[in-house]
């Protein structure tokens, strides 16, 4: 055998004796993986997340999808002859935004479904509205009324419980009902949050359209592979977290202290990113833990 052949096989031969620990410790555990953004738009990157995700099945992992669709909404929306509208940051929804919004999340859960039946996996896809799943009020934007946009009052994961008990992999979307039962669309990091939280998740990962958490966002050397709650926090409050990694900051830290072991902020647009983050010492992304927590990472 060529040298070089035997050396390329010796690496993938680490590269499993480097993951061994982290299958080790995660087996049977629950993650809830936050699937959207570009990630999402190219065909290619889907299949490289549902190909991660059903990895992580197949070694003993119990991942839950929770995936979002603005984009796609958006271009239904378009086509419709309705412009979009956002209120810091949040959709408004009227009424005919939210059927094409239910469409559209619906059409894109069945086909994560097929994505993962494809790879020999069975897979569930459901809403909020599901086994009341996820129960709402109405969510309003700086006392603004923005339609049919849901907070999360309540989660009951027990349709999530015995679909992983007989060995099926959820895929959630976003959407849930108020006590009149009306439908509502939920922000998708929200919904992935709160589902972490209900089931008491050992990881919380969001595939995003950013590399991780940045010390100084204009210096591409400054990302952060571990961060505590404490450092978190402190982050926000000395003003160096702005924009959309705000709100998402803050739902990691929630989650943290809420139950959740860990919460991963990853770039979606990197191939392989979850089993990158999850299976090396090193990770791609940034890590969120527990003040107590045990660092995995090292230099």
């Amino acid at each position: 055998m060529e040298e070089q052949n035997m050396k390329d096989i010796l690496q993938k031969a680490e590269v499993l004796i480097e993951a061994l620990p982290y299958i080790q410790r995660f087996n049977r555990k629950i993650i809830v993986v936050k699937y959207g953004g570009s990630a999402m738009a190219d065909e290619e990157l889907k299949k490289h997340v549902i190909q991660d995700v059903t990895l992580l099945k197949l070694v003993g992992f119990k991942p839950i999808i929770v995936h979002g669709g603005g984009k796609e909404i958006s271009r239904w929306v378009a086509k419709s002859g309705m412009e979009p509208v956002f209120v810091g940051g949040l959709r408004k929804t009227d009424e005919a935004t939210m059927e094409i919004a239910e469409m559209v999340l619906n059409k894109v859960n069945k086909s994560l479904v097929k994505l993962v039946q494809e790879l020999g996996v069975n897979a569930v896809g459901i809403s909020g509205k599901d086994g009341g799943l996820l129960s709402v009020e109405k969510k309003y934007a700086n006392g603004e009324d923005i339609g049919f946009v849901g907070e999360i009052t309540q989660v009951n994961p027990k349709i999530l419980y015995d679909l992983l008990e007989k060995d099926f992999l959820p895929i959630v979307c976003p959407i849930g009902m108020d006590d009149q039962y009306q439908s509502y669309n939920i922000n998708a990091d929200d919904a992935a949050c709160a589902i972490a939280r209900a089931v008491s998740a050992e990881k919380l990962a969001f595939l995003t359209d950013i590399e991780g958490v940045y010390r100084d966002t204009s210096d591409k050397n400054s990302l952060i592979s571990e961060l505590t709650v404490t450092e978190a926090s402190k982050l926000i409050q000395d003003g160096f977290i702005g924009g959309g990694m705000l709100p998402k900051l803050n739902n990691c830290i929630d989650a943290i202290e809420n139950g959740v072991s860990r919460v991963h902020i990853l770039d979606g647009r990197i191939a392989h990113c979850l089993l990158l983050e999850i299976f090396t010492n090193r990770g791609i992304g940034t890590a969120i833990l527990g003040d107590k927590e045990t660092r995995f990472y090292h230099e």
